[in-house]
């Protein structure tokens, strides 16, 4: 067991990729907290496994946040997979869709951690995984404005946070995926004019000739998340399938 006995959170924790690795946590032993603001799909993912809790919680909501953490104890790893893909290009954001974006990409990532990080401070361990994008400052994508925009903040995010914690015992490292399989983006898919070719199209656009799985994205936190990453700190971790060559 790779993790036994490790307290997790885990973030957008209902589909996707935050459930396949609430799930693949808790098979190599960790206690898991998921949350996400779909009660009624945290509750099937808790039925998967004992050693899954549940919360409903907005992380971009400060006395949720707040109020969710002062009941939780000796937290060793905050994985946090909140996010939302905006379609379009700049002239395509207006004003409320960018704070939307921000507040989602990158306000919770600071909300959650900022609120977790007094904790792992104090008993001088902590880790932290978080889910970018390749879609950011590594890739331009069209029509991907805002979304790379606020990816490439949380790459910059977690390059600052373990500058500044190393020596406080303090991990923090990110994730950055391809295109992957997921909820999300069958719901982009069904969004456009015509979705079979839609789906063509993002198919075609993957060097390895297929998409992600989001257990596959898993199998990566699943590393980092535990001590056998005990070195890694402040990288960036492409899963893309050779998207970005």
């Amino acid at each position: 067991m790779r993790l036994e006995n490790k307290k997790i959170i885990v973030t957008a924790a209902a589909q996707g990729i935050g459930r396949a690795t609430a799930l693949k946590f808790a098979s190599e032993g960790a206690n898991v907290i998921a949350t996400d603001i779909n009660e009624q799909k945290l509750e099937e993912i808790k039925s998967l496994n004992s050693k899954i809790e549940i919360a409903k919680l907005d992380s971009t909501n400060k006395e949720e946040v707040e109020n969710f953490y002062a009941k939780i104890d000796n937290i060793d790893v905050l994985f946090h997979a909140v996010g939302f893909v905006h379609h379009g290009a700049l002239l395509d954001c207006d004003t409320d869709e960018f704070y939307n974006s921000v507040n989602i990409n990158i306000f919770s990532a600071y909300l959650m951690t900022h609120t977790v990080l007094p904790k792992m401070l104090k008993k001088k361990k902590g880790n932290i995984v978080i889910i970018s994008s390749a879609a950011s400052s590594v890739k331009g994508v069209p029509n991907r404005f805002i979304y790379a925009t606020t990816k490439a903040a949380l790459n910059g995010f977690v390059k600052a946070m373990a500058a500044d914690y190393v020596k406080k015992g303090i991990r923090c490292n990110a994730i950055l995926p391809g295109t992957v399989e997921t909820p999300s983006w069958e719901g982009r898919v069904q969004m456009a004019d015509d979705p079979e070719q839609a789906r063509k199209d993002f198919i075609a656009r993957q060097a390895m000739g297929r998409l992600a799985q989001p257990e596959e994205i898993a199998s990566m936190a699943l590393y980092l998340a535990s001590d056998e990453s005990d070195f890694v700190t402040g990288t960036l971790n492409l899963i893309d399938g050779g998207w970005t060559l």
